[in-house]
């Protein structure tokens, strides 16, 4: 009768054993899962990073292409249009009627994702990767922005913009007023 019950304890204490809350010095397994709130502060923060660099990125492309305001107004006085180009990169195709339609929507896409670009009053067209921009819109820095978007897509390699300024201001220089 001894040996029965004494048969079992073994197994008991391996199943205790089992439980125990004491961690192995090799577990690599955290201490404690974060909370629903630390792991959407967390992607908040990773988010609010991404935003921060990507306006960044923005900023640096409006400077590289010549996009900024006066640029802007200067091209304008000109010609009445500004327009940009880049040097495709190695592999980088351009042309068909599907990419023209991939072009115009992901620039689109662009435009509605950005809440300063209206998608509604910018019409965008795309022909062998040269892009035409027309619409209006309300500062010359959103000229430069909407050039700087399309021109940062994928097999576009010049953009025309014909927009107009809601808000116009261009100065006409004193020898064209007379």
């Amino acid at each position: 009768m001894k040996t029965s019950l004494l048969l079992p304890l073994p197994l008991i204490a391996l199943f205790f054993a089992g439980c125990s809350k004491n961690h192995d010095a090799n577990d690599t397994t955290p201490a404690h899962s974060p909370t629903l709130s630390e792991r959407a502060d967390s992607a908040a923060e990773k988010t609010k990073d991404a935003a921060v660099d990507a306006k960044d990125a923005v900023a640096a492309k409006l400077t590289e292409w010549k996009l900024t305001p006066s640029d802007i107004k200067s091209d304008l006085e000109k010609s009445g249009r500004v327009v940009r180009e880049k040097t495709l990169a190695a592999g980088e195709k351009v042309g068909g009627a599907l990419d023209n339609a991939r072009i115009v929507t992901v620039i689109n896409g662009k435009f509605v994702a950005d809440s300063n670009l209206s998608a509604l009053k910018i019409n965008v067209d795309a022909d062998n990767g040269i892009v035409t921009l027309t619409g209006e819109v309300a500062t010359l820095d959103l000229v430069g922005r909407a050039v700087a978007v399309a021109l940062n897509t994928d097999g576009v390699s010049q953009v025309i913009a014909l927009l107009k300024v809601e808000s116009a201001e261009v100065v006409v220089p004193a020898a064209d007023k007379m």
